[in-house]
């Protein structure tokens, strides 16, 4: 009897030290938190995304971690979803689209697809497994971006500058007059973090912003056009550009308050245990990830 309560001590003390152990030496990559900042898993994010129409998933565009779960998660909303499933990403321009649709039908080469696409410069190791995979699985990939000539002549000229393009350049983004409202706090934050109005007393002008939020139109714009009720659209691009429930979730709202809409936010924190209060309320799923993380580029 002594025996086995001195082999049942041993075990337990050994189980302690290996708890303790694992305490110590384990390091988190990431942590998901709901938008009150609870803790929750990659499985409850996933069951809640199944059973909506639009998707964000708001990256920080050279962190890993983000872009392997990207890749996770249209592995896993494709076995669930199948030809419902929809992808689009701001890193593509409109523009761009039948040049993207020539590659996804194999009709050319990745080679002719890079040149002519001009992706961004991180596209082979963090879009290119995206890309790949709607190929192989014959999901649709939408070019949902402005081209960023015409985002630039906004900047300098308002939107009465598009005024000026042709027939086909105004199929790249929406039908004119767009509507602007630089008060919601996606706009106003940005002209508050760099310093202000005024083209001449430095800070940034009403045009800028309008450059900045005909983007989320356009974004906007081409998910409804891909989007019809029982498909998921999934849509990556700069957690900025639906952070707080804004930008490309308030043009969507405008035109379809009805559509059922989940977001994921990313950021980096120095510690994972809890949501910083700053971060609370930015998403319904928020992705944290180490301040150190190693970046793509």
């Amino acid at each position: 009897m002594k025996k086995n309560a001195y082999f049942m001590l041993l075990i337990c003390c050994f189980l302690l030290s290996a708890l303790t152990f694992k305490d110590t030496n384990y390091k988190d990559a990431y942590k998901i938190f709901d938008q009150k900042g609870k803790q929750t898993d990659y499985a409850q994010m996933l069951k809640k995304m199944q059973n909506a129409d639009i998707v964000f998933f708001g990256e920080l565009h050279n962190n890993p971690i983000c872009h392997w779960l990207q890749i996770e998660l249209t592995q896993d909303l494709f076995t669930e979803k199948k030809s419902n499933l929809v992808l689009g990403a701001e890193m593509f321009e409109a523009d761009k689209q039948l040049i993207l649709n020539e590659f996804l039908n194999k009709i050319i080469t990745e080679k002719q697809f890079k040149d002519e696409s001009k992706p961004w410069n991180n596209y082979d190791t963090d879009y290119k497994p995206l890309v790949d995979f709607a190929q192989t699985n014959k999901i649709p990939f939408i070019a949902t971006n402005i081209p960023r000539r015409y985002a630039s002549i906004v900047s300098k000229k308002g939107t009465e500058g598009l005024q000026e393009l042709s027939v086909e350049a105004k199929t790249t983004f929406p039908p004119l007059p767009i509507t602007f409202d630089l008060t919601l706090p996606a706009y106003a934050n940005m002209k508050e973090m760099m310093g202000g109005g005024g083209t001449h007393g430095g800070g940034v002008s009403d045009n800028f912003l309008k450059a900045q939020a005909v983007k989320d139109a356009t974004m906007a714009h081409f998910i409804l056009k891909n989007w019809q009720k029982g498909k998921l659209f999934l849509h990556f691009n700069g957690s900025y550009h639906s952070d707080n429930f804004e930008s490309i979730v308030w043009y969507l709202k405008k035109q379809n308050p009805n559509l059922k809409i989940v977001t994921i936010a990313s950021a980096e924190q120095k510690e994972l245990k809890n949501l910083d209060k700053e971060n609370k309320n930015k998403a319904d799923f928020i992705l944290i990830t180490p301040l150190n993380m190693t970046k793509t580029y």
